[in-house]
């Protein structure tokens, strides 16, 4: 369609609902895309282009002295065919259109109005922003198109998909509707919508998807037998759905071929009104559907602009009549001689064009309802409005280079798509439009209602509105009592995954389940009923939840079994080396004692006794220094204890060296006081880093709820893990190097069996602190200072039995083995 004039607008329409794209094999000329399927709103939208233009074209006060033309092409829906046009629009290399019969050419075009499909339009805005070809669309929703960076000239009339998602989710709220499935084309508006509907259903906690299902571009059965199939199972009353009026139509077949009732449709403004679902076989189905929609606005005079047109019957070849005629045989069921083969034969009729357009009911002269309409308008009247501020700049006070301003002559698209950014102006309707920085308009939508009348026709109704406001924010306002629910009940079906919990339970929720999907159970966690609020943390409920009494305490006791029997063995242990110490103090001259290095045997008794009661600072109601002491001492005994075998071990290695020739010198080196001092020394690191753990990040006492609710379990933090690490590590050093010595030493002359014995209690050691440390990760609250006990009374009892077991054994029991001579025929008396 085509109008001359000192400047053309161009424009994108989808006039038919399916194209035909011809198999592009590369093995012969490809045939020309085609469209059919004539789609009545397309063609009215383009229509009310041609008729604001005509306007603007009247009206004295908006560029005077220039006229509007336009170029207007039907995309189709496809993206091939909608991105040709944009780019003949854009190189005016369309073929040449004949004005008359003197003038032959095309004006250049400043803008274009559309695309109406969000793929179509990023990749037309993608060219047409490197040239600064202002792109002003009327349908576009794609939330990616408010990216400036990548699409620096495109504009649009029509609110983003950011808030058509945020305007659902505030009727899902409305409604309580907590559990929906969702429904996406698959293009870049479906694909779009779902992110932007799972994020800020994320943000907003205010509901949970049951599923999320893309739509099939072509009919594709069998995967549309699956996405129902998953609605029909689903728990979710509520589907919304972001797709296109043709393919909508697809999903709906295969909806009624199953029966699927039950369903509260949410449409997006693509299918909301459309009418090709208003139809008795699809009624039954999407009656009572919500929908958002475009804001409905008034047009005076279009009505009597469209009952102007009217067929070309001698210039039915060209591209314009030919769409009209098309419309034409639409509308009134008939055919343009010469009529296809076989029209006639099968009775059909001939268009003469006298057709009266006044008496048909259709779509097209129903100006009742304009919203996409509405849009082109405002979206035409941006751009003329934009150009009548261009053309009104005062030279030497225009805003480009050096105060210039654009000229008619010499007009630069990036020079209109300046003043598009600033444009504002009333619509004859009362509604201001403007663009912020991302080109977006001032976001406003009707929420309206299918309501599926008794005699079998339908009716569109508006029942609310939701809009952003300065003050407000993005309010919905909703008319409930108008709403026409499709349901026995006539009311808003509950759609949630599971209902609210009553009074004495609390959620749980399911595994690998959304966060709407949770399980009521007994209040056990601390609520009461009659006040529903929650305990204080150091209280609980009653068995009744009448009110809130102190939380069990818990922590290993010595009232309790298991802090009872490890208190006994503690004492226990630490009596065995009372009475051995006497046992050994009482025999000290004899030969088995002075012979096993008295000294270091009386210090090594000395050490086990205090690991055996250092054990009693784990048991009690954990204070400030009990947790302080607690590992400190457990440290510097056990390291004092292993220190003194290492001695013990290097004195039987040194002992055993100086027996052979020319080895007695190595004896030197380990007197009564190199032995003291190296225990002393030993046992001094451990001390300092010990002294470093308490002063840098101390154990303190603390109180854990985390393992039982109802109980407030006292134990210890370590304060630095790496300390305790540090602490455990420097004993497991010492042990180590006890084990190895001892190890490498065990063969040696019946008379230095000692090193066997430590061996063999170095093994055992090891053994139980290689154990405990999982153990004590993985064990909870005070088992975890049972294990520890556990593990210093385990390791201790194995050095004092390893160790003094065998001589007490020979002391008490067979004495004819300790002398002089015995011990003598056993290797060398030290």
């Amino acid at each position: 369609m085509h109008k001359t004039g000192d400047v053309v607008l161009g424009g994108l329409f989808q006039v038919h609902f399916f194209s035909s794209v011809p198999d592009l094999s590369f093995t012969s000329q490809p045939q020309q895309p085609t469209c059919h399927g004539m789609y009545v709103l397309g063609f009215k939208s383009a229509q009310t282009m041609a008729f604001a233009i005509d306007e603007i074209n009247r009206n004295s006060n908006l560029l005077p002295n220039v006229t509007l033309g336009y170029t207007l092409y039907d995309s189709c829906l496809e993206l091939g065919i909608g991105f040709r046009g944009a780019l003949s629009l854009a190189s005016g290399q369309e073929d040449q259109i004949v004005v008359d019969d003197t003038c032959v050419g095309n004006p250049p075009v400043i803008g274009v109005v559309g695309d109406p499909s969000s793929t179509n339009s990023i990749a037309i805005s993608n060219v047409l922003g490197l040239y600064r070809i202002p792109m002003v669309s009327y349908y576009a929703t794609c939330s990616c198109l408010s990216d400036r960076q990548k699409y620096p000239s495109f504009f649009r009339t029509i609110p983003s998909d950011a808030f058509q998602v945020r305007a659902m989710i505030q009727i899902l709220k409305h409604f309580g509707w907590t559990w929906a499935g969702l429904l996406v084309t698959d293009d870049d508006y479906g694909l779009h919508a779902a992110r932007s509907f799972q994020s800020e259903l994320s943000v907003s906690g205010e509901g949970c998807l049951a599923y999320t299902e893309v739509l099939p571009w072509d009919k594709d059965t069998e995967e549309l037998r699956r996405i129902v199939d998953v609605m029909k199972t689903s728990t979710a009353r509520v589907v919304i759905v972001f797709e296109h009026p043709s393919r909508m139509m697809h999903l709906m077949d295969e909806v009624v071929r199953q029966n699927v009732t039950g369903l509260q449709w949410i449409a997006s403004e693509a299918w909301t009104e459309s009418a090709v679902l208003q139809t008795p076989h699809f009624m039954p189905y999407l009656g009572g559907t919500l929908g958002i929609t475009i804001r409905q606005g008034e047009i005076p005079g279009l009505r009597e602009f469209l009952l102007q047109i009217c067929p070309d019957l001698h210039h039915n070849s060209s591209y314009g009549n030919s769409l009209v005629n098309q419309f034409w045989e639409f509308t009134f069921q008939c055919r343009f001689a010469p009529a296809p083969a076989g029209w006639l034969e099968g009775g059909g009729a001939l268009c003469t064009g006298q057709e009266d357009l006044g008496n048909v009911d259709n779509e097209y002269l129903d100006i009742s309802n304009l919203r996409p309409e509405y849009n082109v308008y405002k979206a035409v009247y941006a751009l003329a409005y934009s150009l009548d501020d261009m053309l009104r700049c005062k030279p030497g006070r225009g805003p480009f280079s050096g105060n210039s301003c654009a000229s008619l002559q010499s007009l630069e698209p990036w020079q209109l798509v300046y003043y598009m950014e600033r444009v504002n102006f009333t619509t004859p309707f009362g509604d201001q439009v403007s663009f912020d920085e991302n080109g977006d308009v001032v976001p406003i939508y009707d929420v309206i209602n299918a309501l599926w009348l008794p005699d079998g026709s339908t009716k569109i109704q508006k029942v609310g509105e939701v809009k952003r406001t300065a003050l407000k924010g993005e309010e919905l306002i909703l008319d409930g009592g108008k709403i026409f629910w499709n349901f026995e009940s006539k009311q808003p079906p509950r759609s949630v995954c599971s209902e609210s919990c009553p009074p004495g339970t609390h959620m749980v929720r399911r595994k690998r389940e959304p966060e709407c999907c949770f399980d009521c159970i007994p209040c056990s966690e601390g609520k009461i009923t009659n006040k529903s609020s929650s305990c204080p943390e150091d209280f609980w409920s009653n068995p009744q939840r009448d009110y809130c009494v102190p939380k069990k305490t818990e922590f290993l006791s010595y009232h309790d079994p298991l802090g009872i029997c490890l208190t006994t063995t503690s004492l226990l242990g630490t009596f065995i080396c009372v009475v051995v110490l006497g046992i050994f103090i009482y025999h000290r001259t004899t030969p088995i004692v002075r012979a096993n290095n008295s000294e270091l045997s009386f210090q090594l008794l000395l050490s086990l006794k205090l690991c055996f009661l250092c054990s009693l600072l784990f048991i009690g109601r954990p204070t400030m220094w009990t947790c302080q002491l607690r590992h400190a001492a457990f440290g510097i005994s056990f390291v004092l204890c292993v220190s003194c075998i290492l001695v013990k071990t290097m004195v039987v290695l040194a002992v055993f060296k100086a027996s052979k020739p020319g080895g007695g010198a190595s004896l030197k080196w380990f007197g009564a006081m190199q032995q003291r001092g190296t225990v002393l020394f030993l046992t001094s690191i451990q001390a300092a880093i010990c002294t470093t753990w308490l002063v840098s990040s101390s154990p303190t006492p603390h109180k854990n709820t985390q393992y039982h609710n109802d109980k407030i379990v006292y134990e210890c933090t370590v304060g630095s893990t790496v300390g305790f690490a540090v602490l455990l590590g420097y004993i497991g050093v010492l042990a180590f190097l006890s084990f190895l010595i001892a190890f490498l030493v065990r063969n040696l002359p019946d008379s230095f069996n000692e090193a066997k014995l430590i061996t063999f209690s170095m093994l055992i050691f090891c053994a139980v602190w290689v154990a405990f440390v999982p153990a004590y990760i993985s064990s909870p609250g005070n088992l975890a200072d049972a294990v520890e006990v556990f593990a210093i009374l385990a390791s201790s009892f194995g050095l004092l039995i390893t160790l003094f077991g065998p001589k007490c054994y020979i002391i008490l029991l067979r004495p004819e083995m300790n002398t002089k001579k015995a011990v003598m025929g056993r290797g060398i008396v030290s």
